[in-house]
């Protein structure tokens, strides 16, 4: 069974066999969702924890002005709202993507794990550290890289988030985000997100075929975005600081 939730949180601590089935169980019984379907909107009191094990998700904020802010993009082996087992009410919204299958894990049964489990709690407060760590660095991106290199960090990102769960393919990856997606992640017009991923291309440092990006010179787009990859703290099993290192297949 693919379970990225595993692959995920295998990055955190050695697991056992048990914590393995019981990983798998979580993500036993899922439900498809259709593309650009909110599944918690922002005062919502929810009592499941969301999952994604196939497609593309969002946290987003709606704005005053109608305008919507992106401030997370989930990826299969993400957890949507972890802390609802903590806090209460919702304070953004949560929707997805692209079609997506979704984990609906009741907040009894994280409150169970978190009290019986310590490798999986210590797993999941990991997830929710990165979560914030990724938070941290968008918003050191939006505040000083231009757009170039913000859209150039982006994708590396997304490329290592994605092939730590095994879905990237001789530097290739489904990105299946609009122009319109990325640029409200990024706080960029249309327009301007999309000459900023022409000039990309112009660079040869990625090319896109239909909704496959594929890196054509990992070198060059990491050194363009400056990009450094510690806050994804994937480090756990390897000796290399190089970011090559963790590009390569």
């Amino acid at each position: 069974m693919f379970n990225p939730l595993a692959r995920k949180l295998s990055l955190a601590c050695d697991f056992e066999d048990v914590d393995r089935q019981i990983l798998d169980d979580i993500i036993s019984q899922s439900r498809k969702v259709g593309p650009r379907e909110d599944i918690i909107r922002e005062g919502d009191l929810p009592d499941d924890v969301h999952l994604v094990i196939e497609g593309f998700a969002c946290r987003y904020k709606i704005m005053p002005n109608g305008n919507r802010q992106i401030v997370a993009f989930l990826v299969p082996g993400d957890f949507c709202d972890l802390h609802v087992a903590i806090l209460g009410e919702m304070d953004h919204n949560i929707a997805t993507l692209t079609p997506c299958r979704m984990v609906e894990i009741p907040r009894e049964t994280i409150e169970e794990l978190t009290t019986s489990n310590p490798r999986i709690t210590r797993a999941f407060w990991w997830a929710t550290l990165v979560d914030e760590a990724v938070l941290r660095e968008w918003l050191a991106g939006m505040g000083q890289r231009s757009a170039d290199r913000q859209l150039a960090h982006l994708i590396c990102e997304l490329y290592l988030r994605l092939k730590s769960v095994g879905l990237v393919n001789d530097h290739s990856f489904q990105m299946p985000l609009t122009q319109q997606e990325l640029g409200d992640a990024m706080g960029l017009s249309i327009v301007h997100t999309n000459r900023m991923m022409t000039e990309l291309r112009t660079r040869q440092f990625v090319s896109i075929q239909g909704r496959q990006i594929r890196i054509l010179d990992v070198e060059g787009l990491t050194e363009f975005a400056q990009f450094n990859p510690n806050y994804l703290h994937l480090k756990r099993h390897r000796a290399p600081d190089e970011v090559q290192a963790f590009f390569g297949d």
